[in-house]
């Protein structure tokens, strides 16, 4: 891991969104899946740290379950976060989009930059979130940090049944494409506007800010940044956790 106790220059405030309001049905009944814990920690308070790692992050805003706002507040409060970082709990919505909204209207002023990141992805080193905040600071209206594929991806028709068999309408070209994670980067004016005029539900803020006409700008993601969505994901980051702990005292 590398030395987060390097200061980044402060030529702008930065502020990190990390919408948690979601029940994460993917990874089974229980608590929502940010509440998951994972060697020993709930899943969202790793993410909180990991955001909160980078010296450019001086406010975390969790964006909680409606009705679990009291008890993300304990959470937090519970759990050793750096001094430095101010943190915040705002109620959610009924989707990822309304969420990440209700994140932006709670922002005080004096940040010019904001990350929004999945509770979901709880192990992003604090390089990628630098890297992401440094091309921000460079100009760039959006940025996203990114991996090559390595598999073939084929777009088909998809079946009405699932399950069936669905015919390959298309190959595109492997070398041309990422897998996006986050958290994602944006000039604060770029993203309220974006979230002003897109209307339709969309899967992430940086597609919202590509129907504006804007430039969204990729620079290298990390293996160990994945979203955790299935119980197989769970026990890759238990694997990297105690990896980390092993060979760095994470």
């Amino acid at each position: 891991m590398s030395d987060d106790s390097r200061p980044l220059p402060t030529l702008t405030r930065t502020a990190a969104v990390i919408p948690a309001a979601g029940r994460g049905v993917r990874l089974g009944p229980g608590a929502p899946k940010a509440l998951r814990t994972l060697g020993g920690t709930p899943m969202l308070i790793h993410a909180v740290r990991a955001l909160a790692a980078s010296r450019a992050v001086s406010l975390v805003v969790v964006v909680a379950p409606p009705d679990g706002t009291a008890e993300v507040k304990s959470l937090l409060d519970a759990h050793a976060l750096p001094d430095r970082t101010d943190f915040l709990v705002v109620p959610g919505g009924d989707s990822r989009q309304e969420s990440v909204k209700l994140g932006l209207d709670a922002l005080p002023p004096g940040h010019d930059i904001v990350l929004v990141h999945d509770a979901a992805r709880p192990l992003v080193p604090v390089d990628t979130v630098d890297a992401v905040i440094e091309a921000v600071r460079d100009g760039a209206p959006a940025v996203v940090p990114a991996l090559p594929l390595a598999d073939t991806v084929k777009e088909v028709e998809p079946a009405v049944t699932t399950g069936d068999p669905e015919p390959v309408v298309a190959t595109p070209e492997r070398a041309r494409l990422r897998a996006v994670q986050t958290p994602q980067g944006f000039d604060r004016a770029t993203l309220v506007r974006a979230h002003e005029s897109v209307t339709e539900n969309v899967t992430d803020d940086a597609s919202m800010v590509e129907q504006l006409g804007l430039t969204v700008v990729v620079v290298p993601g990390h293996e160990e940044a994945f979203k955790v969505t299935r119980p197989l994901d769970l026990v890759l980051a238990e694997a990297v956790l105690a990896r980390r702990r092993l060979n760095d005292g994470y």
